[in-house]
């Protein structure tokens, strides 16, 4: 069935919907992106109308997890932005490398291709015995896939490519175990991540992080909505620690930019000044 173009009136009730009953908030969200991705799950569903789907989305909790994936599409790669790695290495992680323990959130951390190319950085870096990585995300099939640390093989040219570019130190495949068509992330990485549902939009401060990776989250978001994230993001950073943020994002327009200063301002790297704000 081919679905029709989606009224405003039906995005504002689907989306009022998810919120009273499931608890999630889309209200400022992005809306072409929202409405694009609202059509991708009438073709799901097999639905005409959005609205179609309201009866299901109200009494069946199976429903939630495809809708929520379908909300929340996974787009990352390993080392994306190669040099965003490369600064992060250079600038960010010597100083990091001074704490007895190091946390780092990601947030919304997809099916954790991004997450394991931390890992690799800090263990070339000779401290991922002494990191926590907490990577979130409010898609659950995204995070099964990132906990299992399988990906497929096809992207492994791109993913060497990028590792080289980020100032790799050995080859990729040092750290994954490629067979057939999958390659599978080595265990010690696994072991110093933790995956975990973790709603931006709704939910408190995380943990007490060094360093927070926020990247390609906040294009979704309307200003309300990236001045909300950005304010958790200020409250989970320890004093001094750093903000990494996607290429098309900026701290312009928030409120407590002030507390910030750059490490990195064309490549989004950011640290939070040691006399204000954080904990």
């Amino acid at each position: 069935m081919k679905p029709s173009e989606i009224e405003e009136v039906e995005i504002d009730l689907f989306v009022e919907a998810l919120r009273l009953r499931h608890g999630y908030d889309f209200r400022h969200y992005g809306r072409a992106s929202l409405r694009r991705r609202l059509l991708a799950l009438q073709r799901l569903f097999g639905v005409a109308h959005l609205v179609d789907l309201l009866p299901r989305l109200l009494r069946e909790e199976s429903v939630l997890s495809k809708v929520l994936s379908a909300l929340s599409v996974p787009v990352t790669e390993m080392f994306r932005d190669p040099e965003v790695f490369s600064v992060l290495r250079q600038e960010v992680v010597p100083v990091l490398r001074s704490f007895p323990r190091i946390n780092i959130w990601q947030v919304g951390c997809a099916t954790g291709e991004e997450a394991y190319s931390l890992a690799i950085v800090m263990a070339e870096e000779g401290c991922l015995q002494q990191c926590q990585i907490y990577a979130t995300d409010i898609n659950d099939a995204a995070l099964a896939t990132a906990e299992a640390g399988i990906f497929h093989a096809r992207r492994l040219a791109l993913y060497s490519d990028n590792y080289r570019l980020a100032g790799g130190k050995a080859k990729l495949t040092d750290y994954c175990r490629a067979h057939l068509d999958v390659m599978e992330m080595d265990v010690a990485l696994r072991r110093a991540m933790v995956f975990a549902h973790h709603n931006l939009v709704a939910d408190g401060v995380f943990c007490e992080a060094h360093l927070v990776i926020c990247r390609n989250v906040l294009i979704y978001f309307d200003r309300h909505l990236q001045d909300r994230s950005l304010a958790l993001v200020r409250q989970s950073l320890v004093r001094g620690g750093y903000l990494c943020l996607g290429l098309q994002e900026s701290l312009d327009a928030y409120a407590g930019k002030e507390e910030f200063y750059p490490v990195d301002r064309l490549l989004r790297i950011f640290r939070l000044r040691a006399d204000g704000g954080g904990r």
